[in-house]
């Protein structure tokens, strides 16, 4: 029996790893759960796993000693405390944005497993972040499918590896004229046309803000210069990433495009449990699988997010931040599409980095990096 701790709880993957929970109650018992203002949810899953912690920005404001929910006794603790707890043996970080962090450095300085599903915690941290896990003696085990698969299909290999190659969709707009992508509305990038995702995660995917993300996390989980990163477009969203070997040998990671799939992974490693809940594969019925080289001039978010990973220090983190700010005005309606990658840009030529940040002047260049993208829109049309 293994106990989570699930942060995130209200979000897609929050919700997806208690499915996993759900479909394995031999195997897992949920220990803590935290969320957002999605109270309602909240309760209902505080009703249903019955968690001995839990955690709501809603609660917070409230200052509560247990939850709503009418009889179900769950103390209220802060995320570093549910993170680092002695009965939690699975820290699951699941959250949006910098949010990640603190839940993923307690559990990290405790010596726990992280299951990571939050971008940012290593792309604005990743130095700081993987040193801790190998000071401590932690695991980050990846559940984005990228890297799960890079994950399972370096297990057992010693072999030098040449190159990582991860696949993307190419989003809803793969084959759009470069004119069209201005009209583009939020509730067209919304509609991704694999991927069942969060609201941010999804425009990203749209932008391949996503891709060049996961560039810079895959650089730091597996210690991968990043001029052996490759990203090759793959629409039809079965191999899920490859490695080439020194010898020219590629291994790659098929299934069904669904994230329970990387999440169990990562909660049953080192086993794998029967997942009947989720289609598998028809060969036979596949037509072909195909592969294109991603066009930044389209879709520049892919080179500013590479460029500002190869730059290090704070980069990543005003990307992070130029990012959010842009994603939520672009669903607003207050900039374009093509504004979001004119946003990064923008905020990322002010910003004047620092080579090797401390936690807390990474969450200084998050800060700045946020109020440059809101005057940069206050001051042009994007």
């Amino acid at each position: 029996m293994k106990r989570l701790a699930v942060f995130g709880s209200t979000g897609s993957i929050g919700r997806q790893t208690l499915d996993v929970a759900r479909n394995f109650p031999d195997w897992f018992k949920v220990i803590g759960l935290a969320a957002g203002g999605n109270l309602e949810l909240l309760e209902q899953q505080v009703a249903e796993f019955r968690p001995e912690l839990v955690y709501s920005t809603a609660l917070e404001r409230k200052s509560p000693r247990r939850t709503r929910s009418s009889q179900i006794q769950s103390r209220f603790a802060p995320m570093e405390e549910i993170a680092a707890h002695p009965d939690v043996d699975i820290v699951v970080v699941a959250t949006s944005g910098k949010a990640g962090l603190s839940p993923c450095f307690a559990a990290l300085r405790a010596g726990k497993p992280v299951a990571l599903a939050n971008k940012e915690v290593l792309v604005m941290a990743g130095d700081l972040a993987t040193a801790e896990a190998k000071h401590t003696g932690a695991s980050i085990m990846p559940v984005d499918s990228e890297h799960s698969a890079i994950w399972q299909c370096l297990r057992g290999e010693q072999a030098e590896i040449e190159r990582l190659i991860l696949t993307a969709s190419g989003g809803p707009f793969r084959g759009l004229p470069a004119v069209e992508l201005a009209k583009v509305t939020a509730a067209e990038a919304l509609r991704h046309p694999t991927w069942i995702m969060g609201r941010k995660v999804t425009i990203d995917s749209a932008t391949l803000m996503n891709k060049g993300l996961e560039v810079i996390e895959a650089h730091w989980l597996f210690s991968v210069p990043y001029a052996n990163i490759q990203v090759v477009i793959h629409p039809e969203s079965m191999i899920h990433s490859m490695i080439e070997f020194v010898d020219g040998s590629v291994k790659a990671q098929l299934s069904y495009p669904d994230m329970h799939l990387p999440i169990q992974h990562a909660l049953s490693y080192p086993d794998r449990l029967p997942a009947q809940y989720v289609p598998r594969l028809d060969f036979a019925r596949t037509a072909r699988l195909s592969f294109e080289t991603p066009d930044t001039g389209r879709f520049p978010c892919l080179a500013l997010a590479i460029e500002a990973g190869k730059k290090g220090g704070t980069y990543p983190a005003a990307l992070c931040a130029a990012d959010e700010v842009a994603v939520g005005a672009f669903l607003e309606g207050r900039i374009g599409f093509t504004g979001i990658p004119l946003l990064v840009e923008a905020v990322l030529g002010r910003h004047s980095g620092i080579k090797h940040p401390s936690l807390q002047e990474i969450m200084e260049a998050d800060a700045r990096a946020r109020e440059d993208a809101a005057s940069i829109i206050g001051a042009e049309k994007l």
